[in-house]
């Protein structure tokens, strides 16, 4: 049974730090493109930042020179460290895997975490 569980949201004022932490189970952890999304009121879900398999990271522009993710294949997490966060930042913000073998793609989600920032 594939399982995620998300942890690290909650409420911080403006130019504050949080860290996200996504633990894995039931995946080939290794096998997996880890990535970080989040979704405002009213807005379509938006890709953070991603680590491949390899340990190659992307980031939005958005996001760029604030958040870093990370991944750890012996504890089968990934990490977002967002720092100097915005209002704007303020999203539910889910953990995915994704898999592509045999031209089958797997694709897995967490149940998501909140993250405020605000004064």
């Amino acid at each position: 049974q594939v399982q995620f569980v998300e942890s690290g949201g909650g409420l911080v004022q403006p130019g504050g730090s949080l860290r996200l932490s996504c633990t894995t189970s039931g995946i080939i952890f290794r096998l997996y493109a880890m990535s970080w999304y989040r979704q405002a009121p009213g807005k379509q879900r938006e890709l953070v930042a991603t680590i491949t398999t390899n340990g190659i990271t992307t980031c939005a522009d958005s996001v760029k020179g604030r958040f870093a993710i990370s991944r750890d294949s012996n504890k089968n997490t990934v990490d977002l460290q967002m720092n100097s966060l915005r209002p704007e930042d303020k999203a539910v913000y889910y953990c995915n895997a994704r898999s592509v073998t045999n031209n089958r793609v797997y694709d897995y989600w967490g149940q998501g975490t909140q993250v405020t920032v605000s004064s």
